[in-house]
């Protein structure tokens, strides 16, 4: 295999794991190497090279906290990997290494693994599904990751049943729902990775809570287009929280402006009418968020992504950033998205998008809630999927650094 990488090929991306309490405790990179030479074999290539590449450029030039904060990283490792005993660029108290379900098991796998245990390095057991074989490696592992859609409820209760034995703690894989989530929480799991979050949980009949509603109300004040800035000022103004918070982050890196703004006048004529409405809106949302902080990460960096990338569709980069900031709005109210949307003042063209994920700006929302989610084969070739790594880097620190701020 050729030795030479092309690092500016390679695609990365990020899926949150989240403990029994809702709160973010790992993330599991997802990389690729997309160079020319492998995209077209994207199952079959010999990825031990290229994941050697990818995991040094993922920590050493991307910069890993930039990816994963103060959280742990699970990162998935090929069977020449953990063989050939090369050293890692990282500590073991930041990764978690995966051993993928279709490695082989023998003596020499297990000594390799042991080894990085000794090294103080946590092993995890992706897609485990029991076998006598694997018992070695259970001795090892200190988590193991349960596919729970290759099982029925039956044999799933059955695996937690064995793997209780073990000094090993659970994480369910693949949770898309909180049903699916309230039976791996009722069956003791202790990790839950998927994108159940970013599902709306609807209860047919319940009201928007009186504060959610507020909130909606002024969202949707400020998407008339002929809003006056006395306007946008005198509903900033009556909520004091919104206004602090919102001086806050015009003084913040996010924004990055040179001097200090001391008044919403004074940051409605620096930044004009377009930028406070932006970070107005953003801020309402967050107060809407009782749900798990990386929602409104996740949320942001749909926005951020959105848009870069907005250009490629025919969109304006306010259009996308705003198809990106309400893509959640049906979970953090707990409405289905007609309901929100269809009232509010947007052009027919963005109600599409949010609605259906229809028209061609709806095409934007779909590329980047799929690369968000790892679902690479399903986007088409413009933006590239290396335009579309590059957008989620930077929208990943750029979200980092405005949650931060608000």
């Amino acid at each position: 295999m050729n030795d030479v990488l092309d690092l500016s090929s390679i695609v990365i991306a990020r899926q949150p794991i989240f403990d029994r309490q809702y709160q973010t405790y790992a993330y599991e990179l997802l990389f690729r190497n997309n160079s020319e030479d492998n995209a077209a074999n994207f199952d079959q290539f010999d990825g031990d090279l290229a994941t050697t590449k990818v995991i040094n450029y993922s920590f050493l030039e991307f910069g890993i906290d930039n990816l994963i904060g103060n959280h742990l990283a699970f990162v998935n490792l090929t069977r020449n990997f953990i063989l050939n005993g090369d050293p890692l660029p990282f500590a073991g108290d930041r990764v978690v290494l995966e051993v993928l379900e279709d490695i082989e098991v023998d003596d020499e796998l297990i000594t390799a693994v042991r080894k990085l245990a000794h090294h103080g390095y946590h092993i995890a057991l992706d897609d485990f599904i029991f076998h006598e074989s694997l018992r070695p490696l259970l001795e090892v592992a200190s988590i193991v990751k349960v596919d729970i859609l290759s099982l029925s409820e039956a044999a799933l209760r059955e695996h937690v049943e064995i793997l209780k034995t073990y000094p090993v703690k659970l994480l369910a894989e693949k949770v898309e729902t909180k049903a699916e989530f309230e039976l791996c929480f009722e069956l003791g799991f202790e990790y839950f990775q998927g994108y159940f979050f970013c599902r709306p949980n609807i209860v047919e009949g319940k009201a928007i809570p009186e504060n959610k509603l507020l909130l909606l109300e002024l969202i949707s004040k400020l998407q008339h287009e002929d809003i006056q800035f006395h306007e946008i000022e005198n509903i900033i103004s009556h909520d004091p929280g919104l206004s602090f918070k919102l001086l806050r982050l015009l003084n913040s890196a996010a924004i990055g402006f040179p001097r200090e703004i001391t008044s919403l006048k004074e940051g409605l004529v620096i930044l004009g009418i377009s930028s406070i409405k932006k970070w107005t809106m953003l801020i309402a949302l967050s107060e809407m968020n009782s749900g798990p902080t990386e929602l409104l990460h996740v949320t942001l960096v749909r926005a951020k992504m959105a848009e870069k990338l907005a250009h490629h569709f025919n969109c304006s980069s306010q259009t996308g950033f705003l198809i990106g900031l309400f893509s959640t709005i049906d979970v953090l109210l707990s409405k289905p998205m007609q309901e929100i949307i269809s009232p509010m003042p947007l052009m027919n063209e963005i109600k599409l998008a949010l609605i259906s994920h229809g028209g061609i700006k709806g095409q934007l929302l779909t590329n980047v809630t799929d690369y968000c989610e790892g679902r690479w084969r399903d986007i088409a070739e413009n933006p590239t999927l290396e335009e579309m790594s590059e957008s989620f880097v930077e929208a990943t620190k750029w979200a980092k650094i405005t949650l931060g701020s608000i």
